[in-house]
């Protein structure tokens, strides 16, 4: 059985002149992401490794999550190859992931998670939002074959509000 947690990074600043690459999360964001983090911790047993994008937004909420589940540093890993917005990549970067892991957070972007969730999933989701929390299981021993998953938990910051 192998469990992927999918997490959209939450709300942006726009109000800042830097690149794409670099804008940090506004007020609501690091709220939001705090808020579904602690959700999650409590709902769910921790990943064995979080993934991110290394986007600065991607990455301030993947430190969230990382905080709520006391991940440690040797767990926690950026990719950059996770700042996609397609899905193609987030899917190569899944499917080479190691069978010794049973359940691995990846924190991203849109529209490739909102793509994913309902490509792998059972559960139609119009849009993952920001902070946006997915838990699909796949009944395999092999992260290069999952496919069709059984989506058991989307939650979304509105929820807890």
């Amino acid at each position: 059985m192998k469990t992927l947690y999918l997490v959209r990074h939450a709300k942006s600043s726009w109000k800042h002149d830097v690149i794409d690459h670099e804008r940090p999360l506004k007020k609501r964001g690091h709220n939001d992401a705090k808020l579904v983090a602690e959700m999650v911790a409590v709902t769910f047993k921790a990943p064995q490794l979080i993934l991110s994008s290394d986007a600065n937004r991607a990455l301030t909420t993947a430190n969230y999550f990382k905080e709520a589940f006391d991940v440690s540093d040797k767990k926690f890993r950026t990719n950059h190859s996770l700042y996609d917005f397609d899905g193609r990549q987030v899917m190569q970067i899944v499917n080479l992931l190691d069978n010794g892991l049973d359940r691995v957070m990846i924190v991203g972007h849109n529209h490739a998670f909102t793509s994913i969730a309902n490509m792998l999933g059972n559960k139609y989701i119009e849009n993952v939002p920001t902070s946006g929390f997915v838990a699909i299981e796949f009944d395999t021993d092999s992260w290069a074959n999952i496919s069709a998953g059984k989506t058991v938990k989307a939650l979304f910051p509105k929820q807890l509000k």
